[in-house]
């Protein structure tokens, strides 16, 4: 009885319920005023016509367009009431301005990269290239002076963590989609305290809907009182609103302006299997120091002064500021963020110039396979033309409706020559691409249609860096727990199981 009052006043329960109601009363109303009901259904008709004509001549993706004028032209009656609490891919206009703001002041802390820009396209025209769009269309220049380190699990990075923290002099900023206590959280609070009682500057930050069934709703205010600063990102509230749509899913630690990590690693026990809740959990980091580390600060400065409606002065936690030695150059180092704000996928076309751009292979880890017709074809496309390429998805889902979307793509892929191996200890959370031994990227952004459209995400491009060869390494020896998907599993899928994954599919670009 106490289990069972415990999960009915969780705030995830009582915010459903909240939304239930509001569609139960908005039911009510239509069948209440049924003598204006002929007018009501031609304004909802109405609705749904225009919905139809802007999404059909609206610059979103055409796979997206698809799944939204379905159930409008099925549903006419709802539906384009529907798409207007749900189907915008932005913020509100206000939310629009004021993160406009923040986004110029972010521009103008991150200098233009000419003489590193130069060296890079001396060396190869290709890469240069390619760190050239990333510069142009995600303002995030590319940078030497750093040092990299691959952390290819979980229990790794949390380690690393830990020591880098304990190092901390000045301040710590922590950026994460998920947080949840336990023995990972636990343990960084721990040293977090004592850095506050130290007189550091701490500050963290986290998602509102990624930690809906994590932590209590008053938990920001709880670390205030320890000391921490506290930000949370688009308050998850009861009310009817596209503004659910658009998460911030990055995960970024900065500590004194020079060492940084990001990649695909919540704060949470499952990320380090201090239980397995979907089998063994894969995932992995990169530790950034040096220069690089910049834009991780500039990415949590300009999400923490929006939300706080704040402008500071981004100089006094630059690098070289606590960091008087300038590290070594270990190739090239480029970390991105990609925003919902613009009209631009910049993960997704970054995943799909080294796919294009390759010359002998393209390795990927993705916990979702849910993909735009453009990449489908890229990925195809090379594999047609003798690349090597692979990819690994999990073979335990954390999202039953998810993971057969996932398989719904194996079939064309696999006969286009795309090896594709699945997971077989549990689940894999990785999101890296490692190509030719000499590119790779690590980060937050999956390959599915909200990571690529709808959250703030962020990634590190990398170029002749040394941990590729560990990136390359551990991929190789994952294979080796992996099953691979063959053309006649594919073919033997029976006819049902085929069609339920089609027709859920159809709806992918809204999972």
């Amino acid at each position: 009885m106490k289990k069972l009052l415990q999960m009915l006043f969780q705030r995830v329960v009582i915010v459903g319920l909240l939304i239930l109601l509001q569609i139960a009363i908005l039911v009510v109303m239509v069948l209440r005023f049924d003598d204006y009901f002929v007018y009501f259904y031609a304004v909802c008709i109405a609705i749904s016509l225009f919905s139809v004509l802007y999404i059909i001549s609206n610059k979103e993706n055409p796979a997206y367009k698809i799944a939204w004028i379905i159930p409008i032209m099925l549903v006419p009656f709802f539906g384009g009431l529907f798409y207007l609490l749900f189907g915008g891919q932005h913020l509100s206009q206000h939310e629009y301005k004021k993160m406009h703001k923040i986004s110029e002041h972010s521009k103008a802390a991150l200098v233009h990269p000419q003489p590193v820009m130069e060296k890079l396209q001396a060396l190869d025209n290709t890469a240069a290239l390619q760190s050239n769009y990333i510069y142009r269309m995600a303002y995030s220049p590319p940078y030497e002076h750093t040092s990299t380190e691959f952390l290819p699990m979980g229990e790794v990075k949390f380690q690393r963590m830990l020591e880098e923290l304990r190092k901390a002099e000045h301040y710590i900023f922590l950026e994460y989609f998920i947080i949840q206590e336990g023995k990972m959280w636990n343990s960084i609070l721990e040293i977090l305290e004592q850095k506050v009682q130290q007189g550091l500057d701490v500050r963290v930050m986290y998602d509102d809907l990624g930690c809906i069934r994590t932590l209590p709703d008053d938990y920001a205010r709880r670390l205030e009182e320890k000391g921490i600063q506290c930000c949370v990102f688009n308050r998850f509230i009861p009310v009817l609103s596209l503004r659910f749509n658009n998460r911030n899913h990055r995960k970024i630690c900065v500590i004194d302006g020079h060492t940084g990590f990001t990649g695909g690693i919540n704060l949470a026990d499952e990320y380090i299997n201090e239980y397995p809740k979907h089998g063994h959990w894969k995932d992995c980091a990169i530790l950034l120091r040096g220069d690089a580390v910049w834009s991780l600060t500039v990415m949590f400065l300009s999400m923490w002064d929006y939300i706080r409606d704040v402008e500071e002065d981004y100089s006094q936690f630059q690098p070289n500021v606590y960091l008087h030695n300038r590290v070594e150059s270990d190739g090239f180092v480029q970390p991105f963020t990609d925003t919902p704000l613009d009209d631009e996928a910049v993960g997704e076309t970054v995943y799909m110039n080294l796919v294009s751009r390759a010359k002998r292979y393209v390795y990927i880890n993705t916990p979702y396979l849910i993909l735009s017709y453009e990449m489908n074809k890229a990925l195809c496309t090379a594999a047609k033309c003798g690349i090597d390429v692979r990819i690994v998805t999990p073979h335990v889902p954390d999202k039953w409706y998810v993971h057969p979307v996932t398989r719904a793509y194996y079939a064309e892929l696999v006969e286009s020559g795309v090896k594709i191996y699945e997971y077989t200890p549990g689940f894999i959370h990785a999101k890296t691409f490692v190509v030719d031994d000499e590119y790779g990227v690590v980060g937050t952004i999956n390959l599915d249609y909200r990571s690529l459209y709808l959250h703030f995400e962020c990634a590190a491009w990398l170029y002749r860096c040394s941990c590729i060869a560990d990136l390359r390494e551990d991929y190789l020896k994952t294979l080796e727990v992996c099953e691979q998907i063959t053309v006649e599993a594919c073919r033997k899928t029976p006819w049902l199981v085929r069609l339920g994954r089609s027709i859920l599919k159809v709806f992918a670009p809204l999972m």
